[in-house]
């Protein structure tokens, strides 16, 4: 989290908001030294694709993955 006065975000604007796009830091924005903004970035959703991508190829079956495990599990309801 960065901590900005109005004023030397007025003058640094850009490139505050260039650092929290690029590194997704938060600016809490002051005034008097009394917090009055916030400012977020978007954080952009990783598809299911990116999020299992290290580990894909690396699953191990000791069965076919078709054949029930409704015996291994018991009854459930």
């Amino acid at each position: 989290m960065v901590t900005v006065s109005k004023g030397v975000l007025k003058n640094k604007m850009l490139a505050y908001f260039r650092n929290a796009e690029k590194d997704g830091e938060e600016i809490i924005v002051t005034d008097r030294h009394k917090p009055v903004l916030r400012i977020t970035p978007i954080k952009q959703r990783n598809s299911l694709r990116q999020v299992f991508a290290p580990y894909q190829r690396k699953a191990r079956f000791h069965s076919p993955v078709t054949e029930s495990e409704a015996g291994e599990w018991g009854d459930l309801a």
